[in-house]
C-alpha cells in the first residue's frame, strides 16, 4: 500500500525520521537555542531501534542469518526490545542476557515481547562468568545457528547512525548545529551521528554524557583504562566497566560526567516542563547541558541537539517512582515529594 497514506507494511517501517523539538522553558535563560532528537518516537521507543534493523538486515544479506536462528545479544533492556520487536517480524529466536540494574519495566516489556531472558548481575567485572557479555558469549557458544549483536564491539552499530541519525539531524537544523550532546553507553550512537557531521562541518563540537562510577571519559582524555574509576551507578545504558570499539573517542571532542540524582530529578523536570516523557539518560543528557551552560560552553548564535534516547515509561519503577526516588536518598529540601494525587473515598 501507498506510504503516501501513511500506511505501512509491518512495524520496522517506522523505524528513523524522528522529529526535532525545541525545548523552549528548560532553556530559556541559556545562550543559544536547544533541540531534543527524541527517538521515543521510534516504534520500539528508543535509538536502538536503529541499530537492530540495521544490524540484523546486515546479518540477512551476509548469508548467516536464516529464518527460524537465534538472536543473541547483551542489553540494558532497550537494544533488547527493539531485537525482540525485529525478530518478530522477521521470524527468529531471540535470547536476552539482561543486566540487573535495568528497570523492572524493561524486564517485563522483553519477556512480554517473546524474549527469553536472563537477568545477570551489575557489579561483576565484564570478565566474570556471571555477567551478561559472558553469559551471552556462552550462550552464542552452546546454541547453534545463533548469532551474538555484540553490540558494544560492533561497527555496524556506529554505521546505523552514520547512516540514518547523522544526516537526519544535519538535514533537520538545516545544516546550522554547532553542538551535539549525547550520552556515551556502547557509543554506537554518539560515533556514527559524529562522523557523518564531522564529515559536513568538521567545526561542529562533539560532546559524550558519562557517568560517575564509569571508565569513558577518563579514557578519552588519557587513552588509559583506570579500573579505580569503576564503581556502582544507577543510571542505565549510560558509560561502562570497558571499553567498547564501537566508540570513536576521536570523533569526540569531550566528555562530561553527570550524577545519577541530578539526572533523575533533570529527566522529571523535561516532562513537567516540556512535556516530553522521556527516560533516564535522557535526563543525563539534558543536565550535561545544564553544567555546560553553567561553564560558558554555548553563545547566543549556537544550535544544540540533545539526543533524548526513550521512552519514560521504562523507568516508571525508577526515577519516576516516588518510592525508589525517596529510597536513592533523592529527596532533599531542594528536591522535595510533591503529592499530586488525592483520593476520594
Amino acid at each position: 500500500m501507498s506510504k503516501n497514506k501513511n500506511v505501512f507494511d509491518n512495524v520496522l517501517q517506522l523505524i528513523g525520521s524522528t522529529p526535532l523539538i525545541k525545548l523552549n522553558k528548560m532553556t530559556a535563560d541559556f545562550d543559544g537555542d536547544f533541540y531534543a532528537k527524541v527517538e521515543a518516537f521510534n516504534p520500539g521507543h528508543s535509538s536502538k531501534d536503529r541499530i537492530a534493523l540495521h544490524i540484523i538486515e546486515e546479518a540477512e544479506r551476509q548469508g548467516i542469518l536464516t529464518p527460524g536462528d537465534t538472536i543473541i545479544e547483551t542489553t540494558s533492556g532497550n537494544t533488547g526490545f527493539s531485537i525482540a520487536m525485529v525478530s518478530i517480524i522477521k521470524g527468529y529466536e531471540c535470547i536476552l542476557a539482561v543486566s540487573s540494574k535495568s528497570s523492572a519495566d524493561k524486564i517485563d516489556m522483553l519477556k512480554s515481547m517473546g524474549a527469553k531472558v536472563y537477568v545477570c548481575p551489575a557489579h561483576v567485572n565484564a570478565d566474570d562468568p556471571r555477567s551478561y557479555y559472558q553469559v551471552a558469549k556462552r550462550l552464542h557458544e552452546e546454541i547453534k545457528g545463533s548469532i551474538y549483536i555484540n553490540q558494544y564491539f560492533n561497527q555496524l552499530n556506529i554505521d546505523a547512525h552514520y547512516n540514518t541519525t547523522g544526516p537526519e539531524i544535519w538535514d533537520q537544523t538545516e545544516g546550522e548545529i554547532t553542538h551535539l550532546v549525547a550520552c556515551s553507553g556502547t557509543g554506537g550512537t554518539i560515533s556514527g551521528i559524529a562522523k557523518y557531521l564531522k564529515e559536513q562541518n568538521p567545526n561542529i563540537k562533539i560532546i559524550g554524557v558519562d557517568a560517575y562510577g564509569s571508565v569513558l571519559k577518563k579514557y578519552h582524555e588519557t587513552r588509559e583504562f583506570d579500573d579505580k574509576e569503576i564503581y556502582p551507578y544507577r543510571i542505565e545504558g549510560l558509560g561502562k566497566n570497558l571499553i567498547p570499539t564501537a566508540t570513536d573517542f576521536d570523533a569526540i571532542d569531550k566528555f562530561v560526567k553527570v550524577t545519577d540524582e541530578e539526572s533523575a530529578h533533570t529527566a522529571r523536570e523535561i516532562s513537567n516542563t516540556e512535556g516530553l516523557f522521556v527516560g533516564y539518560t535522557s535526563g543525563a543528557a539534558m543536565q550535561a547541558i545544564k553544567q555546560l551552560n553553567e561553564e560558558g560552553e554555548f553563545k547566543s548564535t549556537d544550535k544544540v541537539v540533545v539526543v533524548f534516547p526513550d521512552h519514560g515509561s521504562r523507568y516508571m519503577s525508577k526515577v519516576y517512582s516516588d518510592k525508589w526516588m525517596e529510597d536513592q536518598g533523592f529527596f532533599d529540601s531542594k528536591h522535595e515529594v510533591h503529592t499530586t494525587i488525592e483520593y476520594i473515598k
